[in-house]
């Protein structure tokens, strides 16, 4: 008689970083491993995602449902000081009390009977981008209330409604912000009798000065737009989600979301300036979550660049990898969109690099203009899709349409690379990301010249434990 030995799953190096909860740290200063930080670096790198992914042995259905926890590195004098706490929203607070799961989210149910299920059918988890403001620090989530955090503590202050009461405040994890007037552009999604797309407009500080609903087709997730010259511009992907099941507790949102390719995708341009809809067309299929960048060229159309996927498997990967055994392999590259505003129209589109990547950022004095450097999240050539996270990062020319990227060994994962401004010489800049190491799990900061990411970075700093794999960030300057 033979026997057979059971399968082992081996989970790849990354999953480390995400079985267990993140500790927090308080201010600490942080080791130089190698290299220095250079002078004209002055400012605070926040970085934003899932903290805790599991509660007395239950893992969170989907890598969208971890508690938010931030990070934040300040520099100074040449010098760094992080600190590492979680968002201590009112559910977060709940459930540690009974240290278990108590509410429904992205893709989890609620616990409980079916009749106690509808009284928390959703928890903000404040887990996916931050933005700084004057005189505070806003923890973003998809379909929620941000909060607001102390600066440099990272204490929680509570919930913030930017001064908006007309109607619940639902704000997305991706504003947009003017480089030139600093006013503040975004966007939610509301449920009601009517699926509205709501547009805000903030001042500096953050109050919301104006606002508008626009009524959507169907029930839908948007997770990001583009704010291009004076539009805001929406790629609405052909999803939509069967409410019912959500509604009394026996599905989560990401059970209940379907894809429907024969819809098509949806462009929706609005007009920056009073936030209305100018034009709205029906084109090609694809879906993505996050775009780069856009401007208006001399023709009077939009171009703007994105990463787009076939189709909706990347939600599948995603949830994945709250486990740890990612077996979907989902595949985003760089695109470039045509788009003509009055029409809504796409005139044209192409792929710009053949890399499975992800988190395309740009400078932020080049929002929403023409720019020539896009810096991503990239696959490395040999990883297995199916299973490895981005590998490294890279700069993607427009110019030249050649991606360098760092070289970064096979057990080390980054985050979302964040572009900096040198503060005493503007035509000097940085590239930091955050570094998971897989083998001895523990975290870096590493300090990249934008202009050489294909060499060594000119510095590594030590964080005092493992930081898990985020979402996004943002730089604040001194």
């Amino acid at each position: 008689m033979s026997i057979t030995s059971p399968q082992v799953t081996i989970k790849p190096l990354w999953y480390k970083a995400l079985a267990r909860p993140a500790p927090e740290f308080p201010s600490t200063s942080l080791p130089i491993l190698s290299g220095a930080i250079p002078p004209g670096l002055c400012g605070t790198l926040y970085r934003n995602g899932p903290g805790r992914l599991e509660r007395a042995g239950t893992r969170a259905g989907h890598w969208f449902d971890g508690d938010g926890a931030i990070l934040a590195v300040k520099f100074a004098d040449r010098a760094a000081i992080g600190v590492y706490r979680y968002v201590q929203t009112e559910g977060y607070q709940a459930e540690s009390q009974v240290n278990r799961w108590l509410y429904g989210n992205y893709g989890m149910i609620p616990s409980g009977k079916i009749w106690e299920r509808r009284s928390k059918l959703v928890k903000n988890v404040a887990n996916t981008a931050v933005l700084a403001l004057p005189d505070r620090l806003l923890a973003l989530w998809e379909g929620g209330i941000p909060h607001a955090l102390d600066l440099d503590s990272l204490e929680t202050i509570g919930t913030d409604s930017l001064g908006f009461n007309s109607v619940p405040l639902i704000y997305s994890a991706h504003p947009k912000v003017d480089p030139i007037s600093g006013h503040i552009y975004n966007f939610g999604v509301s449920i009601g009798a009517q699926t509205q797309l709501n547009l805000y407009e903030s001042d500096r500080s953050g109050k919301v000065i104006n606002y508008s609903q626009t009524k959507l087709p169907r029930l839908i997730t948007v997770h990001d737009f583009l704010m291009v010259g004076k539009y805001l511009v929406f790629c609405m992907p052909p999803l939509e989600i069967q409410p019912l099941p959500i509604l009394f507790g026996l599905a989560s949102y990401s059970d209940s979301i379907r894809w429907k390719p024969e819809l098509g995708t949806q462009i929706l341009v609005f007009d920056r300036d009073n936030l209305t809809l100018i034009s709205r067309s029906i084109v090609e299929t694809w879906f993505q979550w996050h775009f780069g960048n856009g401007y208006v060229d001399a023709n009077s159309n939009i171009i703007c660049d994105l990463v787009r996927y076939p189709d909706f498997t990347t939600n599948q990967f995603l949830a994945e990898v709250a486990t740890g055994k990612t077996k979907t392999e989902a595949i985003g590259t760089l695109w470039q969109l045509i788009i003509n505003p009055t029409t809504g129209k796409l005139i044209g589109s192409e792929q710009l690099i053949d890399r499975s990547c992800e988190f395309p950022v740009v400078e932020q004095s080049q929002v929403g203009k023409e720019w020539r450097y896009t810096y991503l999240g990239v696959h490395k050539p040999d990883a297995i899709l199916h299973q490895e996270l981005v590998g490294t990062i890279g700069r993607f020319d427009r110019q030249t349409q050649t991606l360098t990227t760092a070289e970064i060994d096979k057990h080390l994962y980054p985050s979302e690379p964040i572009h900096v401004v040198d503060r005493f010489d503007l035509n000097q800049s940085w590239i930091l990301t955050v570094i998971y190491d897989g083998e001895n799990h523990q975290s870096e900061v590493w300090i990249y010249d934008s202009d050489k990411l294909d060499d060594f970075p000119v510095c590594r700093l030590g964080l005092p434990s493992a930081i898990p794999m985020g979402f996004h960030g943002t730089w604040r300057h001194n």
